[in-house]
């Protein structure tokens, strides 16, 4: 038994099964709606990349070539690549490999295609960017709760005080000042961790937390405001007057009513750092999507470019839809037919 085409079977299972639920869930409408939405997004993402990859300055065949080039070269590599025909012709030859999930070639290395590159490194992004992002939630709606429970006080002030430090030092101030003290502790002999790389624990910690701490202030905020709007609200006195402990008053009351604004921001979140995280996989030398694309556009290896653009398009789309799902879940009172 062939299982090689196991996880895209699994995938595709799964893709299907979420797209029967949310049809039965929040209706069919809903779903077709949505799916329409997503196609024209992706499509607009193809079109505007296409063209900005098209007027760029330069030549891509040239830089290419480099000290091979040759007119007859040139000309071979740009038929090869369809360069030599008008930019619509381009541009619908291009559309009709994506209806075939056919990115296309990467120009920088014509032995490999763009998905074979996107899946080569995604994964990387997908694990750094998800893991940092549930240690920023984790650490940021405790704290946030906390903050909201007792606002106006001494811990609200410390709380906050810290996030809004760690959230206004920007990562690309954090993670050199952090590589050199690395430096320091290996040059005196000291134990310290490794300041570049990616598939050890000592190369992985550094970049989950730095990214997980620098952006949890924003989901403490987030948590914090939204918990002290449902604490005010006359449900919430009405159960406190009942007697109702307070532990229940906070989780089953308000908490859950104070989380629905946090799915809607978590879904685009998750579609985002899918896609990697730029400066953070550029200063650690993390082998991810997004140091790809960075390299992509030095070197003008604009379908990699294109398939990053659509990538993140769909994955940010998608979890939009998944969040309203969850968000009918949640609240039973949400149903659109």
């Amino acid at each position: 038994m062939d299982l090689s085409n196991l996880p895209a079977i699994i995938t595709a299972v799964v893709v299907l099964a979420f797209l029967v639920f949310t049809g039965i869930r929040l209706g069919a409408q809903f779903l077709i709606r949505r799916i329409a939405g997503l196609l024209f997004v992706i499509l607009g993402v193809t079109f505007i990349t296409f063209i900005l990859g098209y007027f760029a300055p330069g030549d891509a065949v040239v830089a290419q070539l480099g000290q091979h080039y040759s007119p007859q070269n040139a000309k071979a590599l740009r038929h090869f690549y369809g360069l030599d025909l008008p930019w619509y012709q381009q541009y619908g030859n291009y559309l009709f490999g994506l209806l075939h999930f056919n990115l296309g070639q990467s120009w920088a290395d014509r032995t490999r295609s763009v998905w074979e590159i996107l899946s080569l490194y995604v994964p990387t992004s997908m694990v750094l960017g998800l893991t940092s992002l549930a240690l920023a939630v984790l650490v940021g709606v405790p704290l946030g709760m906390l903050a909201a429970v007792r606002s106006n006080t001494r811990y609200d002030t410390v709380i906050q005080t810290l996030g809004l430090v760690l959230f206004a030092i920007p990562s690309f101030v954090i993670i050199p000042f952090y590589q050199l003290a690395m430096v320091w502790l290996s040059n005196n002999n000291l134990p310290h961790l490794q300041v570049s790389g990616w598939g050890t624990w000592d190369t992985m910690l550094a970049p989950i937390v730095i990214t997980g701490v620098t952006s949890f202030a924003f989901y403490l905020r987030f948590t914090r405001t939204s918990m002290i709007e449902v604490l005010r609200q006359d449900y919430v006195r009405t159960a406190r007057a009942k007697g109702v402990s307070e532990r229940i008053v906070l989780w089953r009351h308000a908490f859950r009513n104070a989380v629905l604004p946090l799915i809607t921001i978590l879904g685009p979140a998750i579609g985002y750092v899918v896609t990697g995280l730029f400066v953070t996989e550029q200063l650690f030398n993390i082998p991810g999507i997004g140091s790809e694309a960075l390299s992509s556009i030095v070197s003008r290896d604009f379908p990699v470019v294109q398939g990053v653009g659509i990538l993140l398009a769909a994955a940010v789309t998608l979890m939009n839809l998944v969040a309203d799902v969850v968000y009918g879940l949640v609240d039973p009172r949400i149903k659109v037919s």
